[in-house]
This record gives structure tokens, C-alpha cells and sequence, in this order.
């Protein structure tokens, strides 16, 4: 995937994106090394991890959790990916992943942050499988009557539904269960969630001031305990190991999870629809 400089992204990045205000997605991209965020992006990111270092840490586990999540569903048969929520892709982007098993596998990548969109429209531009729309989690009847989610749903086969780490970013008041249980009814049988989600147990301490510190952009943040994730998978039943801290699901090798996966406080799961 081409890489961009900092004056190419700032001159072809929309007129109407806000550079002062930072977006979670480009903040994302910058705890991995990216190079699609803004300065206000990066300045969150150093003050947030002048607090907790280890945040680079659990935003990479986060990332090799989606790989790993993505090669296991496309191991068990699966040739269709929504994943909304997407943010910028980066190296490892679904479609790369599931088609190293799938060469067939078609991907509906869905975010509502239109630099996100603007750069998965450019990637994907000559990619015949794969589509981008933007369109909002907090809207999901808009987002499901979308062509491409259409199309994508209506081939009466099983869809895996990617969510990670959006769920965070959707306050209570939305009702975020309520959310996550209309699109597990528009999906077809045999259908699957892989879920991330920034949970209260491990770093109970962190959990406060890194609220406040997403209190100051347009997607704030609201970490969930254990039981309040585990409802997400309501209608589903969860693949071993279950619903477990990032390093622990299904790790490459045994000694990567190392002695205190609570560290990086990201619970996950895959379940799958009868």
C-alpha cells in the first residue's frame, strides 16, 4: 500500500475536514506509525501516553487481533467481511488478510470519517471486491439499506460482522446493545461478530482519565466492564477461548501472551449465529 507525506494527505485530505478537532480514527493510525493524521491527532496521542505508555502497546494487539480474527473466519469458509468502523486502513486491512485464504473474499469497509473514506476510496480504487461507505453505527437502518451492504447481505451467505474497537466510541444513550442486535438481525444464517472492545477491569486505573482525555474530541470514550460486552454477543455463541483480554485469543504462539495480559485491557470474541 503507497504510503503518503504529511503535504500530500494535508493537500488532497477534504475542504470541509476539521484539522483542529482530533478524530479518534486518525489518532488510531498514529499509535501505529502511520502517517494519515494531523497534528492535533498527535498531540492527543503524546498527552494520552505521557499517562499510559502502553497505550502504542494495546492499539497494535488491538490490530494483530483483527488479523488473527479475520484468518480464523476466513479458515472457517468465510468469503464476505463487513467491518464497520474501519478507520484508515492500514498494512494487514481486512481484505489482505481473509484473501490470503480467500482469493475470493469480498469486503464492505464502513466509517463515518470522511478523511477515512476519502483514503479507502483511493486504496481501493482498482479493487473490484472490496467498497467503502460512509455511513454511521448510530444510524444502522441508513447503513444497512446502503447498495453495497445490500449486496453484500442479500447473497443469502454467511457474513462476518467486524467491530473493533468502535463500540467504545458509542455513548450509552444510544443504546449500543440495541444497535449491535439490528444488525445481527439483518444477518444471514451462519453468520458471525468478531467484537474489540476498551474494558474497565485490568487498568481500572486508566479508565478515568482516559475518558476525559476522549471527552475533548468528537468521539468519546466509554469503556464497559466484562458482563456489559458480553451482551454484545447475545444471539451468538462465542469460539473458544470465549471473550478474553486481546493477547489471549488465540495468540500465534503460546508465549506471546505474556504474564499480565490485563495490561492491555481490550476484551474480544468471535461468535457465531446458529
Amino acid at each position: 500500500m503507497a504510503r503518503h507525506t504529511w503535504q500530500t494527505w494535508q493537500t488532497w485530505s477534504p475542504s470541509w475536514v476539521d484539522l483542529e478537532t482530533p478524530n479518534a480514527a486518525r489518532v488510531y493510525d498514529y499509535y501505529l506509525g502511520g502517517s494519515h493524521n494531523f497534528e492535533a491527532d498527535r498531540r492527543m496521542a503524546r498527552q494520552a501516553m505521557e499517562q499510559w505508555p502502553d497505550l502504542p502497546a494495546i492499539m497494535r494487539a488491538n490490530r494483530a487481533f483483527l488479523r488473527r480474527a479475520v484468518h480464523y473466519l476466513a479458515g472457517q469458509g468465510f468469503t464476505r467481511f463487513l467491518d464497520i468502523g474501519s478507520g484508515i486502513p492500514t498494512l494487514g486491512a481486512v481484505h489482505e488478510v481473509a484473501r490470503e485464504l480467500q482469493p475470493q473474499a469480498r469486503v464492505v469497509y464502513v466509517d463515518r470519517d470522511p478523511v477515512a473514506v476519502a483514503h479507502s476510496q483511493m486504496m481501493l480504487a482498482e479493487d473490484p471486491l472490496s467498497n467503502i461507505v460512509q455511513a454511521d453505527l448510530t444510524e444502522p437502518e441508513e447503513l444497512l439499506a446502503h447498495p453495497d451492504v445490500v449486496a453484500l447481505l442479500d447473497a443469502a451467505e454467511p457474513v462476518a460482522l467486524l467491530l473493533i474497537a468502535v463500540l467504545h466510541f458509542v455513548p450509552d444513550r444510544l443504546h449500543p446493545h440495541d444497535l449491535v442486535a439490528r444488525l445481527r438481525e439483518a444477518l444471514p444464517p451462519g453468520s458471525a461478530l468478531a467484537l474489540c472492545h476498551a474494558c474497565v477491569e485490568g487498568r481500572p486505573d486508566q479508565v478515568g482519565p482516559h475518558q476525559d482525555i476522549y471527552a475533548r474530541t468528537r468521539t468519546p470514550l466509554t469503556m464497559r466492564d466484562h458482563d456489559q460486552i458480553a451482551r454484545f454477543f447475545d444471539g451468538f455463541t462465542l469460539v473458544d477461548p470465549g471473550l478474553v483480554y486481546l493477547t489471549q485469543w488465540r495468540p500465534d504462539r503460546p508465549d506471546s501472551v505474556g504474564p499480565h495480559p490485563e495490561r492491555l485491557p481490550g476484551l474480544v470474541g468471535v461468535g457465531l449465529l446458529p
